[in-house]
Parts: structure tokens; C-alpha cells; sequence
């Protein structure tokens, strides 16, 4: 990779990957003598193991704990909150071209928040192709609330609205379409859990609570 030489001229003492998405660049950096972890956590779960095992590689091990117990303590303060009414059913837009359901932390949070994930049973599933829904499927679920977020590229709430017979759905019928910025959501790290949280306990509740 054309990156290696720049990588190698910082003389890392150690190099963190996520996932198989940088498998090529991780080989040549271990060929090249470099210690590397990768991460690949997916789910809630794998975020706070993540926190606990970088703090403990650099050498942070109980700061990391710290800041670990005290999202776990939010996490379970906003799942306990008192809600208004009952839960609203949620369909997560990770992409719209075809359309992929959210990948398994966000199914997680969208539960914390108050909602239910109307594809929850595809969380597990890592790769994005294994979450491709169909738009005859998601008229079916008929959510209460959209929630959006393209891997960076801006979401149009009026293509959303355009789509064949989607006009139908209580969440387009309502205005309910909301856009979640990909780096507090889409990115697995602590950001998930509290800006990202925020902005669907936000989008379900119109305010935290």
C-alpha cells in the first residue's frame, strides 16, 4: 500500500486497525515489523471491550475502566427512563442505494432510546449486504420514525419521501424522517453511545428525558 512508507516514517510503536476493512494495510505493517491490534467490535458490548483493552495497551487501564462504568451507567439510566407512551417502531437507513437496516450497535441503541428496531433480527449480521431490506419491507413494518444516516453522504429526506408508495408509512406520513450524522453513529466508539444516543432518544422523544 501506498500509505505503508508514511505509516512507517512516524515510527509507530504500535497501530490500531478496525475490522477486515483494512486487512491489506495491517498485513504489510506486521511484514514490515509493526505491532498492530485490530478491533472489531460490532455491538455494545464489543465498544465498552474495546475501551477497556485499549486503555490496558497504552498503559490507561484505569482511566479506561472509569470512562467505561460510567457509559454503561448512562446506558442503563436512559434505558430505565419512564416513557411518555409506547414504544415508537423504528427503521434505521444506513444507506439508501440499495436500502441497508443498521448494523447491530445502532439496533441496540435505537432500544436503549425508547424504540424498537423493526429489523432488529438482521443486528448480528456484520457485513452491510447481509442487511439489504427490500422497500416492500419496510412499507410492511410501517415505522413511526425514519432515522438515516449514509455512510457520510447527506441524507435527502425527500427521496425518502419520493419512493414508491412509501407515502403509506406512518413515519413519512408524519414528518418523521430524522438524519443522524454517521460519526456519532456509524463509527463503533464512544461517540455512539452518548452523542448518538442524544440524537435518537432526540428524534424518538423530541428531548432527552
Amino acid at each position: 500500500s501506498a500509505d505503508i512508507p508514511k505509516i512507517l516514517a512516524l515510527e509507530p510503536e504500535l497501530v490500531l486497525a478496525f475490522s477486515d476493512l483494512q486487512a491489506g494495510i495491517v498485513a504489510d505493517l506486521v511484514r514490515a515489523g509493526v505491532d498492530v491490534h485490530v478491533f472489531n467490535q460490532r455491538d455494545i458490548a464489543g465498544i465498552l471491550a474495546m475501551i477497556r483493552t485499549l486503555g490496558a495497551l497504552v498503559g490507561a487501564a484505569e482511566r479506561a475502566e472509569g470512562l467505561a462504568r460510567d457509559l454503561e451507567r448512562r446506558l442503563a439510566e436512559i434505558a430505565a427512563t419512564p416513557r411518555p407512551s409506547a414504544r415508537p417502531k423504528v427503521y434505521f437507513e444506513e444507506w439508501d442505494d440499495p436500502l441497508i437496516s443498521g448494523i447491530g450497535w445502532v439496533s441496540e441503541l435505537i432500544e436503549i432510546a425508547g424504540g424498537q428496531d423493526v429489523f432488529q433480527e438482521l443486528r448480528h449480521r456484520q457485513a452491510a449486504k447481509d442487511r439489504i431490506v427490500s422497500a416492500e419491507a419496510v412499507r410492511e413494518a410501517a415505522p413511526d420514525v425514519i432515522l438515516a444516516s449514509w455512510c457520510g453522504k447527506k441524507v435527502v429526506p425527500a427521496r425518502i419521501r419520493a419512493r414508491d408508495c412509501w407515502n403509506e408509512i406512518p413515519a413519512v406520513r408524519d414528518d418523521r424522517i430524522v438524519e443522524i450524522k454517521s460519526p456519532i453513529i456509524l463509527q463503533p466508539g464512544p461517540a455512539a453511545l452518548t452523542d448518538g444516543l442524544d440524537a435518537i432518544v432526540t428524534a424518538l422523544w423530541g428531548r432527552l428525558k
